[in-house]
């Protein structure tokens, strides 16, 4: 069997503007990740968790589209809620019995498309599948953090 596969590399870059502001650069874009004041931030940004879930957002948008066009129906109008609770103790050094991230992820999906309730199951099934954002929260994934100085 022949993979026709290619993969794709993707990257940012960042700098720290404070000790909550980051910059970070992706292709020709720039954005900032920032805390909001509550907790020590200059709130000019979203914040990296925050970020996480805006990912998981439109990634979901993406395939959903991808997929559809797929199934040959019609998506009209989708919306995408997510939210996610975490305990910062770990973050903040004062447990390690708790994981540092999300503890769940809930993603509702709201869609105005012209599908039978049997293809929109299958379809979001699919869209869970195989959206990479969805793969990563789900999945572990190999981290390496080097250092240089």
């Amino acid at each position: 069997m022949t993979n026709n596969s290619q993969t794709q590399q993707f990257s940012v870059s960042a700098t720290s503007e404070s000790e909550t502001k980051t910059t970070v650069s992706a292709r020709d874009f720039e954005f900032v990740v920032d805390e909001p004041a509550a907790l020590g931030g200059t709130d000019d940004g979203p914040n990296p968790v925050e970020y996480v879930l805006g990912s998981l957002a439109g990634c979901l948008n993406v395939v959903a589209h991808v997929v559809a066009d797929e199934y040959d129906f019609e998506l009209h109008d989708i919306e995408i809620d997510l939210e996610g609770e975490l305990d910062p103790a770990k973050f903040m050094g004062k447990r390690d019995d708790v994981r540092a991230g999300y503890q769940e992820i809930t993603a509702t999906i709201t869609v105005d498309a012209d599908a039978d309730e049997a293809t929109l199951e299958e379809w979001l099934a699919a869209v869970e599948e195989r959206c990479p954002v969805s793969d990563n929260v789900q999945n572990e994934t190999p981290l390496t953090v080097a250092l240089e100085h």
